[in-house]
């Protein structure tokens, strides 16, 4: 599978009194360039099937911090980990320079909650970039 690019433009409210990018909103720049990545659309389809993917694990290291008016790149490459489990790694970079190396594993769940193999529609869709 490809990796994927999503930029992301600092504004002043997401950080915090040092200067420096809030760390939890590293998870929330993860959110959008998997949205992007997955597609608005596919997920719409989905939750309307009763599916809907779930974060199961997450990892993050930060390396550099990031300021008011950088702007970010946020790079992310899906890999298959089992039939029920995605796994995107997702590294946030200020040019070339990483400032944020991340693991965000999901898995995808039926209306009741129920694990559920991942659907081929998706991984078509990832594939597809």
């Amino acid at each position: 599978m490809h990796t994927a690019s999503h930029r992301v433009q600092i504004y002043y409210e997401d950080t915090d009194h040092s200067g420096l990018v809030y760390h939890a909103n590293y998870l929330k720049y993860f959110e959008r360039a998997r949205e992007h990545l997955l597609g608005v659309d596919e997920l719409v389809r989905l939750g309307k099937q009763g599916l809907g993917f779930v974060v199961y694990r997450c990892e993050l290291s930060f390396k550099l911090g990031a300021v008011y008016g950088d702007t970010l790149d946020v790079r992310t490459t899906p890999s298959l980990e089992s039939e029920y489990r995605l796994s995107f790694r997702q590294d946030v970079y200020r040019a070339e320079t990483l400032l944020v190396a991340g693991v965000v594993e999901m898995v995808c769940l039926d209306a009741d909650k129920s694990l559920v193999p991942v659907p081929p529609s998706v991984l078509a869709h990832i594939e597809r970039g």
